[in-house]
């Protein structure tokens, strides 16, 4: 099957200005913004992936928690919720895995109180060393002239 994908030396000559017809037809460059020399099954993917619908991660969260409680059958609710039941499967595992994470403190807290007070501090002491800094910098400058 590759053989027949190939590009073959004769069909240089008898390819047109935008591609080769088994890759389908290349787009000039200008149309809609599109690259000169993407093939149309290029395009068709760009344009599913900008297409495909995104769930939050709060909307992702009600579902799971839906198909736990299995007051529907997942069919269902993937139904319901237009969603293919191979992507729903994937999103309860990824929620139990992030909680395994969360339980063990592998995951980043947020800094507490003290934390951003401090913080606060030593961002205050910072801008105040860079405008001591400056400034001397300028009356240095100053006095050369």
């Amino acid at each position: 099957m590759e053989e027949g994908l190939r590009k073959r030396p004769e069909q240089d000559e008898e390819q047109g200005e935008y591609g080769s017809e088994e890759r389908g037809p290349a787009l000039p460059e200008g149309r809609a913004g599109e690259r000169r020399g993407e093939t149309a099954r290029q395009l068709i993917r760009r344009a599913k992936q900008a297409s495909r619908r995104r769930f939050p991660a709060e909307e992702k969260i009600r579902i799971v928690m839906e198909g736990i409680r299995a007051e529907v059958s997942v069919a269902d609710l993937c139904r319901r919720k237009g969603i293919h039941p191979t992507i729903y499967s994937k999103w309860p595992k990824d929620f139990m895995e992030a909680g395994k994470c969360r339980l063990r403190g592998d995951a980043k807290r947020d800094a507490t109180s003290q934390d951003v007070h401090d913080l606060r501090q030593e961002n205050e002491r910072l801008k105040l060393l860079v405008a001591n800094l400056s400034l001397e910098n300028l009356t240095l400058k100053k006095s050369r002239y």
